[in-house]
């Protein structure tokens, strides 16, 4: 197993009837000579609980890395009831199911509160997210949670609203994903974010390596192919050598172009 996997992120890859599509997410990995994967265990925008995959053992006893990320919907900040309440339990079946399959943790999102709202309403339901799990024997697996784009109630798009998310949640062990895209976009200097994440949170788990296609700052989240975006290539790949953790690639592209991505970073973390 490779000390900093390298992985992609591949969706579900299951059919609608719950089959594997093409094999799954390891044909996948296997077809970009990857160490990990990233998938959704169902439909990324919707609410329903995730079937039991057919691939479950195949990924328990592989080699390959793989991370879960949790569907977009869930926003456990949120301060409407009609959210958050279905959000902090979704979020609970999915840890489960992830954690069924193996996974090394589950990535989701910082999440918002509304423009009336004050922010510290969003930390405080995170904290509670948090705190009425351990009731329950905690989460099965590492929850990282990820920093965001845009949104001005945004939990982790800021590093000042990093910093009083952590303050919230620390205690219970959260992890923490560095998305360049993002970070670029919410007009982070990725020369020292390492740096910064860590004199937070103390810890990067998960790195989402992602070019952007827009300018510094610009609060869009679009995502570019390593070599072809607004961030210069060797900062991103900086970000991969500083964080000193796995990688997902969440690039646009086919298997191809993301062989040679898997290639180049394994190459720049000196594991070719």
């Amino acid at each position: 197993m490779a000390a900093h996997p390298i992985g992609v992120h591949v969706g579900p890859g299951l059919t609608e009837d719950n089959q594997l599509d093409d094999g799954g997410p390891l044909a996948r990995a296997a077809e970009m000579d990857a160490d990990g994967v990233q998938v959704f265990l169902g439909d990324p925008q919707g609410w329903k609980a995730p079937l039991p995959r057919p691939d479950a053992e195949d990924l328990l006893a592989s080699d390959v890395a793989v991370f879960v990320h949790a569907p977009y919907v869930l926003n456990v900040a949120s301060t409407n009831n009609r959210i958050r309440i279905p959000s902090r339990k979704n979020l609970a079946v999915n840890a489960r199911a992830a954690a069924a399959i193996g996974a090394r943790g589950m990535v989701v999102h910082g999440g918002h509160v509304l423009a009336k709202d004050d922010p510290a309403a969003g930390f405080d339901n995170w904290r509670k997210t948090f705190a009425r799990q351990a009731g329950d024997g905690g989460f099965p697996l590492p929850l990282l949670i990820e920093n965001t784009a845009g949104g001005d109630n945004a939990m982790a798009r800021e590093l000042g609203a990093v910093s009083r998310l952590w303050d919230a949640v620390g205690e219970f062990d959260a992890g923490f994903v560095l998305d360049t895209c993002h970070a670029w976009a919410a007009g982070w200097d990725l020369a020292t974010a390492v740096d910064d994440v860590r004199a937070v949170t103390g810890r990067i788990d998960l790195v989402h390596l992602n070019n952007s296609r827009d300018p510094q700052g610009s609060g869009r989240d679009r995502h570019a192919p390593l070599t072809a975006g607004e961030i210069p290539l060797e900062l991103l790949l900086e970000v991969a050598r500083a964080a000193d953790c796995p990688v997902v690639l969440e690039t646009p592209g086919d298997a191809a172009s993301h062989a040679e991505e898997v290639a180049l970073v394994r190459e720049a973390l000196g594991e070719a």
